[in-house]
């Protein structure tokens, strides 16, 4: 059983508590409460030279210190802190930066309202688990041998097949039938790297489809897209060790990941509507009569402030995009107009709720949107590495995390 220490202040007070305890134990774990006495509280305070007013601030700093010290055993952290203090998230991210900085212990940080369920923070311990269980997995920096990685996603599917650290083929399709969408992307992978499927020796699945998929073709790993995704995006883009953040821009979702050392601590799902993801440029495309990569082409040469823009509703966004048509707007304009509401809804409305490090990473199909970019740098104000493969995160992180139950076949 996975001991999770719960770092938090105001959750008890909040009704949030049990909600947090119903999904640590959902996922196989153990609620730990480092203890500590008053003194010590006062002691570390004063080491950390942090002052903070609150007194549950005070003690989640002491139940950190206590795990630092080794007072406390644990084998993972969950810090979440209420999304109205903003004491809270100062100390928050400092918690995080002290456990990252002097363990080896994941954390992953959340910041709760009153309305929090159990059902939302699932996807977060399942993260921290994996991240305890498979330490050694994910640690992993190359990928050997042959693999193969499917990422069965909500609007695409796609797969890759990795030989011996490089990407070799790849298939990228529509996702209609979960299975048959999966089999064209394997077999366009597989023809393109000129190899069969008896030829490889390790299959690893992510996505919504990833357990279908994963058992019709028994793959040794079947994983949640966060640790998944997370591992991919660093790959590609060569940033392994240290600090990132990932911005993964989906067909109907999105992800907002920050890492250490390749590893997820703290990330946010969704988005507030699908105005903000890959289905918006889409309909944007359609409507000027371009390709998705047009689309992009044409936003970078145009200017978003030309177009009014009132709301982030997909429908309405459209409507606005519409009308300014009507009025003469010039196409570039539109697109760039679509690419910056995306880009501001993903800033506003997720990019909030992590610490974001850089390198910046930018990943998913929209990433190969120039305007896009431009849109990410400029309201950011940093620059985005987007990375060979962009697109196939998922199934890179797949492939490459698969080839570590390679030995196990070598061995039997």
């Amino acid at each position: 059983m996975v001991k999770i220490a719960l770092l938090t202040c105001g959750a008890e007070w909040s009704g949030v508590y049990p909600e947090i305890e119903k999904a640590i134990k959902s996922v196989g774990g153990e609620v730990v409460f480092p203890e500590v006495e008053l003194d010590y509280i006062e002691e570390v305070e004063e080491k950390l030279g942090f002052k903070v007013g609150s007194t549950n601030l005070k003690l989640l700093f002491a139940r950190t210190m206590s795990i630092i010290e080794g007072k406390t055993e644990v084998d993972a952290a969950f810090v979440a802190t209420c999304f109205r203090c903003a004491e809270g998230a100062l100390v928050r991210n400092e918690v995080r930066k002290l456990i990252q900085e002097n363990t080896n212990i994941p954390v992953v940080m959340y910041s709760f309202t009153e309305r929090t369920k159990a059902s939302e923070l699932l996807t977060r311990m399942e993260a921290l688990v994996t991240i305890v269980e498979k330490k050694a997995l994910l640690a992993r920096k190359k990928q050997e041998g042959v693999s193969l990685g499917i990422d069965s996603g909500s609007t695409t599917t796609k797969a890759v097949v990795m030989i011996d650290n490089e990407v070799v083929g790849t298939g990228w399709v529509y996702t209609r039938d979960v299975i048959g969408s999966a089999k064209e992307a394997v077999d366009n992978a597989l023809k393109e790297a000129g190899i069969s499927l008896d030829q490889v020796e390790t299959i690893g699945t992510t996505g919504y489809g990833r357990f279908t998929v994963g058992e019709y073709y028994k793959a040794d790993l079947i994983q949640e897209e966060i640790t998944v995704n997370s591992k991919g995006a660093a790959y590609l883009a060569d940033k392994q060790e240290g600090e990132a953040t990932v911005i993964d821009i989906g067909g109907m979702d999105n992800k907002a990941i920050s890492l250490y050392d390749a590893i997820p601590d703290s990330f946010t799902m969704g988005g507030i509507c699908a105005g903000a993801s890959g289905r918006f440029f889409e309909i944007t495309a359609r409507r000027l009569g371009v390709s998705i990569q047009e689309l992009g082409e044409l936003a970078a040469e145009g200017d978003w402030r030309k177009i009014n823009m009132n709301s982030y509703c997909i429908v309405f966004g459209i409507q606005d995009l519409v009308t300014a048509l009507a009025e003469g707007a010039k196409a570039e304009d539109v697109a760039a107009a679509a690419c910056h509401s995306v880009a501001e809804q993903v800033y506003e409305q997720q990019l909030q709720e992590v610490d974001v490090r850089e390198p910046v990473i930018l990943v998913g199909g929209s990433s190969l949107l120039k305007g896009l970019v431009i849109a990410m740098e400029d309201i950011l104000g940093k620059k985005i590495i987007v990375p060979k493969y962009s697109q196939f995160i998922g199934a890179v992180g797949a492939a490459l995390l698969s080839s570590g139950y390679r030995y196990k076949k070598i061995k039997a």
